[in-house]
């Protein structure tokens, strides 16, 4: 199964791919479109429309899953956002994938475990999860995967808090805790 990120940008915009083979979750790809060099909107919304097909044809995802803008200040901005994941949106359904929209306090929260994380600390636990060691040089292609990420827990039903005690064994209980974690118990002198 085959899932493609993306992370809508006006100046750059990330995309990330990832493949689950029985639950095991694999980076295929990640990156940026460079939009800035098109003086244009209108180039550059063609660029993403060859790009995403592009993507989209290459990799034959089960689906395309696209970080939701944010409402800002500056509704030119936003509009020219809007317009740049819809062009997304369209090139992938053009080529046969289903698309779905993911808030990004949802990706986050699925990601991290925290609504408010930082790019950073989105980056961080990707490469734990995904165990790649690369620095990005722009956190957009990670932000990417984060979506494409959400995505495959979300339609798994999977829960953060589910994932997270998979990592370490989730205990019931102080007494549960001090038998899985003896080496953390400090005995106090009476």
């Amino acid at each position: 199964m085959i899932i493609i990120g993306i992370d809508p940008g006006t100046l750059v915009m990330g995309y990330g791919v990832i493949s689950i083979d029985k639950n095991t979750i694999s980076l295929l790809e990640m990156g940026v479109l460079h939009l800035a060099k098109h003086k244009d909107h209108g180039e550059r919304l063609n660029f993403i429309f060859e790009r995403v097909s592009a993507l989209v044809q290459r990799h034959e995802p089960v689906a395309v899953a696209l970080e939701a803008p944010f409402y800002g200040k500056n509704v030119q901005s936003m509009l020219k956002l809007g317009r740049a994941q819809g062009v997304a949106i369209a090139a992938a359904m053009a080529h046969g994938s289903r698309t779905i929209e993911y808030a990004p306090k949802k990706i986050k929260q699925s990601v991290t475990g925290n609504g408010n994380a930082t790019k950073e600390q989105v980056w961080k636990m990707l490469q734990h999860i995904l165990k790649f060691e690369d620095n990005p040089e722009y956190l957009d292609a990670t932000d990417a995967v984060a979506v494409a990420l959400c995505h495959y827990y979300q339609s798994k039903g999977i829960e953060t808090t589910t994932r997270i005690s998979t990592q370490k064994k989730a205990v019931k209980g102080w007494a549960d805790f001090v038998a899985s974690n003896p080496e953390r118990i400090k005995k106090v002198k009476k």
